[in-house]
């Protein structure tokens, strides 16, 4: 069979002539697709717009994908192409009801936290969709949850209760979560040894930091099986480095355990600055708690997971937001962080004025995180400037991520929703600038809420979505929801930057009794409790 025999059976799909008779002006192209079998396309200027695989033995079509499945294989609802078994009811039916069983309370079963969580794992209706190539299905379905989230962020950062909040009541006592956390980390390790697999980002990954390590340049000239891999920040290549030293990549897309090893990393060190955060948030027992009810929700929920077998850089991007953000006491820290998680993937760039402005009462904090920030920035751009400069790295970044087309959003599958998109870019752009004025002195659950509402509302803008992006805001989300169910304020910013004597001296006391409860922490005006314990050491209640 030669090229002209494989367009003429090619052409005669009916599911392809309807699609061809959607267009005025279309051309073709006929190669090899490996043994025995041939792919001719079709398109309308450089857009793919119907693609056919013919089998030379049978001659004929095996294959035929229209539309924006042509051009886009993960629109195809290719079985475990994201992922692979983590994709089954068996894995995720089964995470959906670890994650959720805990935190009800059956004295309670219409507090809204039980609404939240239920929200949080509705992506999966979208995503069942999604895994059966219904993209004209999935697509419009993961905006429900996301435009409720962020409602529920801006309530919970905006919106003072006027009811004293309640302890968190877990259905578990805190050991079973201990346990469950443990088990389901293994569970995450062996799923992802046995039965994963990478998909481009983590290839990209691993070439980067090939060509770093040889001394080649980053931008501009990756290889044509992954020819728009460059498009991440510097810290994402930098990542990958020590796992490809000790990994050496082979020249091909192959199993890459240099890939696998650094998403097992990401997600591990996620799972321990959680459990740090909870510490930093509450003092003694009630940090150590908040700690452990953060990382198992991380390891629980299904799309860290989903993450984490797709061998995906996303949890890199939580791993620093949720670095950052734990350093809300330390403005250089905090803004080395931030600058780091902007130069991995560049949407946290959204959270600058949020986290510069954290206490609008210290400018000289202010100036500390922007010069961090700026310092980080310098450090981790300079030693892979092409010779192009600043623009080749936008264009090839920035600028590449902002002129992509996508069937991944609304506004990607309806180009006549181009107004609407712009208006929802406007109000992007007033909710960074809002969240960084008001409130003038935001609270750790109020920063932690509006972080989160930030890569939301960006998330929503975004001409290309999909569901690695959920755990981009998850950890904030998560410590903001289990802040409001706890806490009616949270501590004031004067008592978080208090010496660790006075900090010691201002100890809320336990409730004691049952350890499934996480319990409240006084605010600052309310009248002094009585010790009934020990006087902390600066070591325990240092923040």
């Amino acid at each position: 069979m030669n090229a002209v025999q494989a367009t003429v059976i090619a052409a005669g799909s009916p599911k392809l002539q309807a699609e061809l008779s959607k267009h005025a002006r279309t051309t073709h192209q006929a190669f090899a697709k490996g043994p025995g079998r041939w792919q001719v396309s079709w398109y309308d200027g450089a857009r793919e717009i119907g693609q056919v695989i013919v089998d030379e033995r049978t001659r004929r079509a095996v294959e035929v994908w229209t539309g924006p499945r042509a051009a886009w294989q993960m629109a195809r609802g290719i079985p475990g192409a994201f992922g692979r078994k983590v994709n089954s009811p068996v894995v995720w039916i089964p995470l959906m009801l670890l994650f959720f069983l805990p935190f009800f309370d059956w004295r309670r079963p219409f507090r809204l936290l039980h609404l939240d969580l239920l929200v949080l794992l509705s992506f999966s209706l979208s995503h069942v969709f999604f895994n059966r190539g219904d993209i004209d299905a999935s697509v419009p379905l993961a905006y429900p949850p996301l435009v409720y989230l962020l409602a529920r962020m801006l309530h919970v950062a905006y919106v003072r209760r006027r009811a004293p909040p309640q302890p968190l009541r877990l259905l578990v006592p805190v050991k079973w979560l201990v346990l469950g956390l443990i088990f389901l980390v293994g569970f995450r390790v062996g799923l992802n040894v046995t039965n994963s697999n990478v998909i481009d980002v983590g290839y990209s990954g691993v070439i980067g930091a090939d060509r770093l390590t040889h001394g080649q340049a980053l931008y501009g000239q990756f290889p044509s099986d992954d020819p728009s891999g460059d498009t991440y920040g510097p810290v994402n290549y930098y990542a990958y480095v020590p796992f490809e030293l000790a990994l050496p990549w082979s020249g091909t897309w192959d199993d890459l355990p240099a890939a696998h090893a650094a998403a097992l990393l990401f997600d591990a060190a996620t799972l321990l600055a959680l459990f740090w955060v909870g510490r930093r948030l509450r003092r003694g027992r009630e940090g150590t708690l908040l700690g452990v009810v953060l990382a198992y929700a991380w390891v629980s929920y299904p799309y860290t997971l989903f993450v984490s077998n797709s061998n995906a850089n996303d949890a890199l991007v939580a791993l620093l937001v949720v670095l950052a953000f734990g350093a809300l006491t330390a403005p250089r820290a905090r803004g080395a962080m931030l600058a780091l998680a902007s130069a991995a993937k560049f949407a946290p760039l959204v959270l600058f004025p949020l986290f510069a402005s954290y206490d609008r009462r210290r400018l000289r904090d202010a100036g500390l995180f922007g010069l961090a920030f700026a310092a980080a920035t310098i450090i981790v751009f300079v030693p892979v400037l092409p010779h192009g400069g600043i623009s080749t790295i936008w264009d090839r970044t920035i600028g590449f991520q902002l002129g992509r087309d996508s069937p991944f959003s609304i506004w990607g599958q309806h180009p006549s929703l181009d107004w609407p998109q712009t208006v929802a870019k406007v109000g992007l752009v007033f909710l960074v600038c809002m969240v960084a004025i008001v409130p003038k002195v935001k609270t750790p659950r109020r920063l932690a809420a509006l972080a989160a509402a930030t890569l939301i509302a960006l998330q929503i803008t975004m001409t290309h979505w999909f569901y690695l992006y959920i755990v981009w805001w998850f950890p904030l989300a998560m410590t903001a929801l289990l802040l409001s169910e706890t806490l009616l304020d949270g501590r004031s910013d004067s008592e978080l930057n208090r010496s660790p004597r006075a900090r010691g001296s201002a100890r809320s006391h336990s409730p004691g009794g049952d350890d499934r409860s996480l319990p409240d922490i006084p605010s600052p005006t309310d009248p002094p409790q009585p010790s009934r314990t020990a006087p902390a050491s600066a070591s325990e209640t240092a923040e």
